[in-house]
């Protein structure tokens, strides 16, 4: 079962076309998927019954997920591809490099050039416009060109052995060139049509056409003008649904700022090549009365002085100096950086797409931030005081048999989590796998710096366990003499089951259940399995140090300088343990009888 803030999440997704990520605890992007309506289609992955076990298995890893508003679901189609070859995502099933995207291709070197589909190495002379998506892109595109440009789609050995037109002649898909019924001067016209679309300048092509029209019209022609009007209609149906990854040289990020009362959120779309490579959202804390290019300008400043920056940056609104500030950027990144807000054609679309992008995410934190205060609201009435706590702080244990054993601190608070005053401690000094004394070690070193004043003082104290460790949890706050933090246990039920937990307070002694629709107890599980993650994410990097490090540092006679030697020769511990005593004798300083104990010591 999905957490509360997931459904919570997928609840206020909008009714749009888009891309979401679904993310695993650790934050690795597991699958990447696109869809006409967002909030249908992701939440079919959670309600709908009977699934495929590859997707069964996917959904019980999901713990966050990410989306992108677009336009059209066209523009979604490309995004994912982009997205699925920079992430590589686990759980999507097809990932293709550069060269198995499917293109147009216009044969130029012909005087009668044909358009047809290819895919794979691009050796042939001609044009080449894409990439597209999919095939069925493509397919559907040369389609649509040919009942608005007749240009020929048929092979060379088709159209060299020609006596009569073919059935596309008669269906006014073709102009017959194969037997002269058109001059290459008409029939370079219609080319000229068709690389001017497909080089996305739709509306010059448009505006040629409807000059056409008005004077076929004058001069009487009206089976004409009918036909350029209905060429006209097409284009625009094109020009609405097709949107292609064009091989341009775009370099840049689009900037794009939107403001409601005192809150604002940043979004920052990366356009590399001319395709998008994702977008990301920021929500600065913002003084009283101030405006959006206030807000833009100090983002810009912050944001880009210590990372790399690309040729252009395109905003949604102009900023203050702003020639101060390109030229502040062009120092520090050592290249010229323009800063462009009138901007037109695709631009203007990446900057409509990422001021919607900022509307739906500062929408959605807004809706998060009710939520939360509803959940503190909650809490406050289960531990019966006046006011909501304004800072939580988590304990959790994470071992193997004992081993590497780790306690985690994490922080809330009503913004939600405080990541900055996270902590870890190894755990060291006790009898491996006592809990009790490891979550004591920790609470000490933790509330001797809170008690020095080094560390602020939480206001509720929660302890992953039952009554056994919200004792010890007591015990060493009254040693310290820390005074003011609530204390409470939060014990999992006998099957373990979210929704299912007893919170325990007034040092044990008053045990309280809630609904498992409780949004108190929402908030309490969310903080609690933060803790879990967090103390695992520990333990798992300080067992595997120690397993690497460990079993060659108890070696007699193998100093630093030759384990270095031994781990560049053979990759690793791992291809240390599968060398033999004559390929370990062929390390430098490695001796026969050195050998032998290392040989020895890793094979038991």
């Amino acid at each position: 079962m999905y957490s509360p803030e997931l459904r919570e999440k997928v609840r206020n997704l909008p009714e749009r076309p888009g891309v979401y990520r679904m993310l695993a605890q650790d934050g690795e992007v597991i699958y990447v998927g696109k869809a006409r309506s967002l909030r249908r289609r992701v939440a079919s992955y959670f309600n709908t019954a009977n699934k495929p076990i590859k997707t069964a298995r996917m959904v019980e890893r999901i713990a966050d997920l990410e989306v992108t508003v677009t336009h059209t679901e066209a523009e979604a189609l490309i995004l994912e591809s982009h997205l699925i070859k920079e992430h590589h995502p686990r759980y999507n099933v097809l990932l293709r490099d550069d060269k198995s995207y499917p293109y147009i291709y216009l044969s130029t070197n012909h005087p009668f050039p044909r358009l047809a589909f290819h895919r794979g190495a691009r050796g042939t002379k001609g044009r080449y416009f894409g990439p597209y998506p999919s095939s069925n892109a493509v397919r559907q595109t040369l389609a649509y060109l040919q009942k608005v440009f007749p240009i020929r789609q048929c092979r060379d050995s088709f159209f060299n052995n020609r006596s009569r037109p073919c059935l596309q002649y008669q269906i006014r898909r073709c102009t017959a060139p194969c037997v002269g019924y058109i001059n290459e001067q008409d029939y370079a016209q219609e080319v000229r049509h068709v690389i001017g679309f497909l080089e996305g300048r739709s509306a010059q092509v448009i505006d040629e056409l409807a000059a056409r029209m008005d004077e076929a019209a004058e001069q009487l022609r009206f089976e004409d003008a009918a036909r350029l009007r209905d060429r006209i209609a097409t284009l625009q149906q094109i020009q609405q649904q097709q949107y292609v990854a064009r091989d341009r040289d775009d370099d840049m990020d689009v900037v794009a700022c939107v403001m409601e009362g005192d809150s604002a959120c940043i979004q920052v779309f990366f356009v590399r090549s001319g395709s998008g490579l994702g977008n990301q959202s920021f929500f600065p804390r913002v003084p009283p009365g101030a405006r959006e290019a206030e807000v833009l300008a100090g983002f810009l400043a912050q944001y880009y002085l210590d990372r790399e920056v690309p040729t252009e940056l395109v905003l949604n609104s102009p900023v203050p100096h702003r020639k101060l500030l390109s030229e502040v950027l062009r120092t520090s990144s050592g290249a010229q950086v323009a800063i462009r807000y009138r901007v037109r054609g695709q631009r203007r679309r990446w900057v409509e797409m990422a001021e919607e992008n900022a509307r739906y995410a500062l929408a959605s934190r807004s809706a998060s931030a009710a939520n939360q205060r509803k959940r503190y609201n909650a809490l406050a009435e289960v531990l019966d005081v006046d006011s909501p706590p304004q800072r939580i702080e988590c304990f959790d244990i994470s071992h193997t048999g004992g081993e590497a054993t780790v306690a985690s601190c994490v922080v809330f608070n009503q913004d939600g989590p405080l990541k900055s005053d996270y902590r870890r401690f190894n755990i060291r000094g006790i009898e491996p796998g006592d809990d009790y004394a490891a979550m004591e070690q920790a609470l000490r070193r933790r509330y001797q710096r809170v008690k020095s004043g080094d560390v602020a003082l939480p206001d509720l104290l929660l302890i992953d366990g039952g009554k056994g460790q919200l004792a010890r949890a007591q015990g060493v706050l009254d040693e310290l003499g820390v005074e003011g933090v609530a204390t409470m246990g939060i014990a999992k039920g006998p099957e373990r089951r979210p929704g299912e937990e007893t919170l325990l307070l007034a040092n044990g002694s008053i045990e309280v259940e809630l609904s498992s629709d409780s949004p108190a107890l929402h908030l309490l599980q969310q903080i609690r399995d933060e803790a879990h993650r967090f103390a695992l994410g520990g333990h798992r990097q300080r067992r595997a140090k120690s397993r690497r490090e460990s079993m060659l540092e108890e070696i007699p006679g193998l100093g630093p300088k030759r384990r270095q030697n031994l781990l560049k020769r053979f990759g690793g511990v791992q291809g240390v343990r599968q060398a033999g005593v004559d390929d370990l004798t062929a390390v430098p300083g490695i001796s026969r009888s050195l050998a032998q104990r290392i040989y020895d010591a890793l094979h038991g």
